[in-house]
């Protein structure tokens, strides 16, 4: 899940930032820049991103990624899969609100009939 998570991170930051460095978008997913390249290149390997290098580029070993037809299909059922599982999260833990607060108000009734 951790790699999906990441490979999502980066897609979705590629398609408005498609000129970051690897060591830009790992700041910004906040996972390690060998992560970002392995991730990376599961993506094109996959056919989700291409990258191009800017031949005009003082810094030559600067690299534009971007999503391929297949990355944007992709991303899209990425963002369905993610919503999915944020939205059973939150379901979880809004039940578990939920039973903390009778918990507490209990607790709180209990404390009252003994002083």
């Amino acid at each position: 899940m951790a790699n999906d998570t990441t490979s999502y991170g980066l897609l979705k930051t590629l398609t408005d930032n498609p000129g970051l460095s690897q060591r830009d978008l790992a700041k910004r997913l906040g996972v390690s820049l060998g992560k970002v390249n392995f991730c990376l290149n599961a993506l094109v390997e996959k056919g989700c991103l291409k990258v191009g290098n800017f031949r005009n580029s003082s810094n030559k070993l600067a690299y534009i990624y971007a999503l391929t037809p297949h990355g944007v299909e992709q991303k899209a059922q990425m963002t369905v899969e993610f919503l999915q599982i944020k939205m059973q999260e939150y379901e979880r833990l809004h039940a578990e609100i939920a039973e903390l607060k009778r918990a507490v108000e209990q607790n709180e009734l209990r404390g009252n009939s003994h002083e």
